[in-house]
């Protein structure tokens, strides 16, 4: 399992994910899951994944495979008009990929199935996200859903929920989903540090403003710590129900 997080402010996009994988309860492992392709003064793309590991890295391997292939194949993740067009082509491929290792097709419980942010600008077009399926269908981000998650989503979501607001500065924005990130982490074995993170401002085609946050990282455990004392002190101020 992972948790992801692609969110859209006024100001951009922030990406998010953790780093760990498991093949079983005592066997976790670090890979990397989230991929950005760039081109300057013209467009970023960033991509996200959760699901079967072996699917994903496949996925995202023909993804950047087609984005240098020689003109006689299909166009790659850099020649698309459209983030629009980006998110077909992300879907078609993961589709792809699990109906090869899957010849009967995707199930609600297919081992081999997978889930992907895709987000980014290209240049003439809005910065936006997509939330893109197994079976290869996506949707896109609105004002009513201002975010996506994909992995273990269940015990960041109220944070998010709460404290989301699109005039959010990318670093208030950051802190934020290190809340959510931690809370998911100290529910959930199969989530960990470290956490990649990718801000994009808008209309900035670039994708150098990435960082990784491991676990000794001072910020990082000072929010972890202060987020728990903080609530142990909002629990204290609300009042007693009396039976």
């Amino acid at each position: 399992m992972t948790y992801c997080v692609g969110m859209r402010l006024t100001n951009g996009l922030v990406f998010m994910s953790d780093t760990r994988t498991n093949a079983g309860v005592d066997n976790f492992s670090t890979s990397r899951k989230l991929f950005t392709w760039s081109v300057p003064d013209e467009r970023s793309i960033t991509l996200m994944t959760a699901g079967n590991l072996a699917t994903t890295q496949a996925m995202v391997s023909l993804l950047q495979e087609r984005s240098e292939a020689v003109e006689d194949r299909d166009p790659g993740i850099l020649n698309q008009p459209s983030m629009f067009q980006v998110a077909r082509l992300v879907g078609a491929t993961l589709k792809e990929v699990i109906a090869y290792s899957s010849p009967d097709g995707p199930t609600s419980n297919d081992q081999f199935s997978a889930s992907v942010i895709v987000g980014g600008q290209i240049k003439g077009g809005q910065p936006t996200i997509f939330l893109v399926y197994p079976q290869g269908n996506f949707i896109e981000i609105t004002e009513d859903t201002p975010f996506f998650q994909i992995g273990e989503a269940k015990y960041g979501k109220p944070i998010l929920v709460r404290g989301y607001d699109t005039n959010l500065s990318f670093e208030a924005a950051l802190k934020l989903l290190l809340v959510s990130f931690d809370s998911t982490t100290k529910s959930n074995l199969s989530v960990g540090l470290p956490f990649d993170v990718h801000v994009y401002e808008n209309d900035s085609f670039h994708a150098d403003r990435q960082i990784r946050i491991e676990e000794a990282d001072e910020i990082y455990q000072t929010i972890s710590t202060g987020w728990g004392s903080a609530l142990q002190t909002a629990l204290d101020l609300l009042p007693n129900y009396e039976f």
